[in-house]
């Protein structure tokens, strides 16, 4: 499996790359937003160690546009030590949050813990994924077997949610990563869009009701038992 490096300090750069590769994990380093997009069509990584602060772009704004394409598990890795930063950097869906400075050791033994989670869910299938099929290239999401006739939005929704199980979305993060826009006029749309998906999933199978809402935090997938 790959992880991908993103950080403009060679420095750091180098002190992962050397723990990374002492433990025979493969990895690529990157300077850039723009380098590290360009990386990640060539080749999709398992794992992405994205700085927050690199010289062309901020690594939140980049962590929308890597998410459109790929869906790898993103751990920032970054000097900004407030609460505000990784309480934001989570709710946007980060997989985990390590400041900088960071012992290699522990950094390494982090992203160990990861790649075993991604190996896990790549050789054993989830029930999400036997529910759910899901067509990227055509973008259609079939359960048990029959397509859901879904909005572009409704079907933006779904796919996050079905692609990272048990993970919650809260309504301005959802806006941001499918509507990509700002929710402060839009404070039901989600709501709305949920409330339909849900209709639609019960057309095919009444019982079923995989969505549920984290009162005061959002939405999330729960794999059915």
């Amino acid at each position: 499996m790959q992880v991908l490096i993103v950080e403009d300090e060679p420095a750091i750069a180098d002190t992962v790359v050397y723990a990374l590769e002492s433990e025979n994990i493969s990895c690529k380093w990157v300077t850039t937003g723009h380098d590290a997009l360009d990386e990640i069509h060539k080749q999709k990584p398992e794992l992405v160690l994205l700085d927050i602060g690199l010289p062309d772009r901020n690594g939140f704004d980049l962590f929308h546009s890597i998410r459109q394409i790929c869906n790898a598990s993103i751990v920032f890795l970054t000097s900004r030590h407030s609460e505000i930063d990784q309480v934001l950097g989570l709710e946007l869906g980060a997989d985990d949050y390590i400041t900088k400075p960071f012992s290699p050791r522990v950094l390494t033994a982090r992203v160990r813990t990861h790649l075993r989670r991604i190996q896990a869910t790549m050789e054993t299938p989830s029930e999400s994924a036997l529910l759910f099929e899901h067509d990227t290239e055509s973008q259609r999401i079939r359960l048990r077997g029959i397509a859901l006739d879904l909005s572009r939005y409704e079907y933006g929704v779904l796919s996050l949610l079905i692609e990272h199980p048990e993970r919650i979305y809260s309504r301005d993060t959802l806006m941001d990563l499918v509507w990509q826009q700002s929710a402060d006029s839009f404070d039901r749309t989600v709501d709305t869009h949920i409330k339909t998906i849900r209709k639609k999933i019960k057309a095919i199978d009444a019982e079923l009701d995989p969505i549920k809402t984290r009162r005061g935090l959002g939405y999330a997938y729960e794999v059915p038992k």
